[in-house]
């Protein structure tokens, strides 16, 4: 059986390695010759944690052979974004600032929980600095590329998780969402990627960005493998006190559950302005697979977008004060002066945003009451150019950076569980949020399966890869 990852997925090289099939060390070695084969045209890896990897794996294999169960996740690579703690790392968020950081003394909880489950950690990921982007362009590190087309945005800010699962170097990572930084590089990347409930997976020793909005979360090839990882990081952490002490509910065995009664509607209004047409067509085909007919409006999500923005800048700008006063040059300049603005923003437009938040919210749940899932686009275009600025619809010049998660804001202001799935168009691959109630990532992850064996939903293999 071959070890590398890119021809199996997650839960078969688990199978393989606690069947003794394959050893944990053979599919590490596999992973760290493609990452150091790969990665120069992706440059989705800032740290390859070799060593540490070996050594994780050695000892699942003397406990396989010792008779010890190696868990779920068995002898599987994979990689986090880097404002995730890595134990000896200093905790990069994408900035130069953060470098001079102590080494990082403990790992964060979730990467605790995904090598409980048995996993391997072969590295830190590229991402937007501070988390605040939507293209994957780092100033510092340099762009992460799309492995579908390397000219085009992977997406951000978790632009290199997406680059890293989509190129096949691993078959999971993890990133950090907050207005759309799981789904954007999903969508362009042509993977699936979850955004749990707000406060369903910790987020200790993580760097922040808007402790009110952020989330963790993997990105995976196949729901399976989304299901398995997301399942290993569950459970409630008194280090992350907006974590919810709800008992874990495990999804990995459900997923195959029939989705016949659920009530799909699609997002209409808001969300079917400035879409192009790769847009469009990718919901028709979700919708018309999951037969759904009925439009709802989200009410005020424009508005709900521009209150997501408010409550960004100035949280973010909050916790970055000192750095802007002591380094402004050492910001990407784009980020630096979002912060600046952010920091000048009157606290009563503050206190009328998160007002807002509460009554949208409580709409959002109305809804939830005769409907079970909500589609809607999770990118408003295939991956625009490295570069790009504007994007022409209907002879309307729209700037890039702006637009890139006009989709995504809205859902993640009110914290709902969404699962992006790749639509695998031609030539290149778009998301479509598959958008549940709060704490129904189950029913989110069931449809996404669904659309996975009908065929519609599939993460296209990148030609070069």
């Amino acid at each position: 059986m071959t070890a590398n990852p890119d021809e199996l997925s997650a839960s078969e090289i688990a199978q393989a390695v606690a069947g003794r099939k394959l050893s944990a060390l053979g599919v590490t070695e596999a992973a760290l010759a493609r990452i150091a084969k790969h990665d120069s045209a992706l440059n989705s890896f800032t740290d390859v944690t070799a060593e540490r990897a070996r050594a994780s794996a050695k000892a699942i294999d003397a406990a396989i052979a010792a008779g010890k169960s190696p868990g779920p996740l068995a002898g599987v690579p994979f990689a986090v974004k880097n404002l995730f703690d890595v134990q000896g790392l200093p905790t990069r968020a994408g900035s130069k600032i953060n470098r001079d950081r102590k080494l990082s003394s403990r790992d964060a909880t979730l990467i605790e929980r995904m090598e409980a489950a048995g996993a391997v950690l072969v590295g830190a990921l590229n991402m937007g600095e501070y988390a605040y982007d939507f293209t994957g362009e780092n100033v510092h590190d340099g762009p992460s590329r799309n492995p579908h087309d390397a000219t085009r945005m992977t997406g951000g800010s978790s632009g290199g998780s997406g680059a890293a699962v989509g190129g096949r170097l691993v078959p999971l990572a993890l990133g950090s969402d907050t207005n759309g930084s799981i789904r954007v590089p999903s969508s362009f990347c042509g993977i699936f990627g979850l955004k749990p409930t707000y406060g369903r997976l910790s987020r200790a020793r993580s760097f922040p960005f808007v402790a009110s909005f952020d989330h963790l979360g993997p990105f995976a090839r196949n729901v399976g493998d989304l299901a398995l990882a997301y399942d290993a990081m569950q459970g409630p952490d008194a280090d992350d006190a907006a974590c919810s002490t709800r008992a874990v509910e495990p999804v990995s065995g459900l997923l195959a559950q029939d989705i016949g009664g659920l009530r799909v509607a699609i997002a209409g209004g808001y969300f079917q302005k400035n879409v192009f047409p790769e847009a469009v067509e990718a919901v028709a085909r979700v919708a018309k697979a999951l037969d759904a007919t009925r439009t709802i409006e989200i009410p005020e999500a424009a508005r709900a977008r521009a209150a997501a923005y408010v409550i960004s800048t100035t949280e973010g700008a909050s916790l970055h004060l000192d750095r802007l006063r002591t380094r402004p040059n050492d910001f990407d300049p784009a980020v630096r002066d979002r912060l600046l603005a952010g920091a000048m923003v009157p606290a009563p437009l503050v206190d009328r945003a998160q007002k807002f938040r509460r009554w949208y919210r409580a709409q959002v749940l109305e809804i939830f009451k005769s409907v079970d899932v909500i589609i809607a686009p999770a990118t408003p275009s295939v991956a625009p150019k490295l570069g790009q600025v504007t994007f022409s619809l209907d002879g309307v010049e729209l700037p890039v950076r702006a637009n890139i998660g006009i989709h995504t804001q809205p859902i993640s202001f009110i914290g709902l569980p969404v699962v992006a799935v790749p639509i695998p168009l031609q030539p290149m691959p778009i998301g479509v949020q598959i958008i549940a109630a709060p704490w129904r990532e189950d029913i989110a992850l069931r449809v996404a399966h669904a659309l996975e064996r009908m065929g519609v939903a599939a993460a296209p293999r990148p030609k070069e890869f």
